[in-house]
């Protein structure tokens, strides 16, 4: 049955099957036309019933033909001397039953008569110029069947390499997103320890609004994309926690969206956000500042953070966060612009992207 087919095999015998149809259709048309020619005393009901039935018989020929040329061409692993010999034979044969079929079965028994060349001089069985006919005949037909399957071959081909494309790019992913999880993950518990050793009152508070935040990590972000409205509440919870423990710590967070319901892939924001309090905040001394401006007109999102920043950061304080972060616009976002600015005592960063010049991804 063809529903047990695979997907590759339904579909090449639904092209194949439309191929003989239209191909069938147009041969029957082109001999109907030269029969009036070369019968004109029979009536066109007369002709059109002989035609249709000729083709289907010239059928019994031409499709043996066809099938085993590409058997042959696909499935034969033989030196390419011996397939083109093969080759030959089967054109030979297959030429041989079309001028048997055409010369003591269509004329005498379709036709009522005999094979002429003009139509006064019998035509022989083998002569040279009713076997070329029945030659590019056959072979007129064998290109159109291979130049179908070639190309079908093809497209299946293209189809096949942009899945392994897109399956490769999602477990890159997927694989960056597993990075970042436990990076965020390790960050926050370091904040939440400090806090046990000081027994501070917040501690529970922290503890809850990481809770929340790991909900998100674990449901919201398994998901390819989500609203931005969405993930700019995630990043609201981080700062909240960050804020319980920077009590010295300024942040501003401006936002101006037309549209909360811009899908974005999730997690990229919150990176930057990260950075700016792992790598500025948490080892500056005293006052310290995150502004986060965050614009989304027209499907533009325009987001900008700055952050102060020690003179002398720490030199075994990880990049891993902007290093991925930069990967994963590369791979969602090919088009993107971002922007990084390290300043004395400041740090800026800009991120340009058009969701309407976007991927789908």
């Amino acid at each position: 049955m063809i529903t047990s087919l695979k997907p590759d095999h339904q579909s090449k015998l639904h092209i194949h099957l439309l191929f003989w149809i239209l191909y069938y259709i147009l041969e029957a048309y082109l001999d109907f036309y030269w029969s009036r020619y070369q019968f004109p005393d029979f009536m066109w009901q007369t002709r059109l019933q002989n035609t249709l039935i000729l083709e289907l018989g010239y059928f019994l020929v031409k499709i043996p033909l066809a099938y085993s040329l590409l058997y042959v061409y696909e499935k034969v692993h033989l030196n390419k001397v011996i397939k083109y010999m093969i080759c030959i034979l089967i054109i030979i044969l297959a030429v041989l039953g079309h001028r048997l079929f055409t010369h003591y079965i269509i004329y005498p028994y379709i036709y009522g008569v005999t094979e002429t060349l003009d139509g006064k001089q019998p035509s022989g069985f083998i002569n040279g110029l009713v076997a070329f006919n029945s030659f590019m005949d056959l072979i007129f037909m064998v290109g159109l069947v291979f130049g179908i399957e070639i190309t079908r071959q093809k497209n299946l081909l293209k189809e096949q390499i942009s899945q392994l494309k897109s399956e490769k790019l999602d477990q890159e992913l997927t694989m960056l997103k597993a990075q970042i999880n436990p990076h965020f993950l390790f960050n926050t518990l370091n904040n939440i320890y400090g806090m046990a050793l000081k027994k501070a009152d917040e501690t529970p508070d922290v503890i809850l609004q990481l809770s929340k935040i790991m909900r998100y990590n674990i449901y919201e972000a398994a998901e390819k994309m989500i609203s931005i409205g969405k993930d700019l509440e995630n990043i609201k919870d981080f700062i909240q926690i960050q804020k319980i423990r920077h009590h010295h710590l300024s942040v501003h967070l401006r936002e101006n969206i037309d549209n909360p319901s811009q899908e974005i892939s999730p997690l990229i924001l919150i990176q930057f956000v990260e950075n700016a309090f792992k790598h500025g905040v948490s080892e500056s001394l005293g006052n310290s500042f995150i502004t986060i401006d965050v614009e989304l007109k027209n499907g533009i999102l325009i987001y900008c953070i700055e952050n102060s920043k020690e003179e002398r950061p720490h030199q075994h304080s990880t990049k891993i966060g902007l290093k991925n972060i930069r990967r994963q616009l590369e791979l969602l976002y090919p088009k993107h612009q971002l922007n990084v600015e390290d300043k004395t005592g400041q740090y800026i960063v800009q991120l340009k992207i058009d969701f309407n010049d976007t991927p789908n991804h």
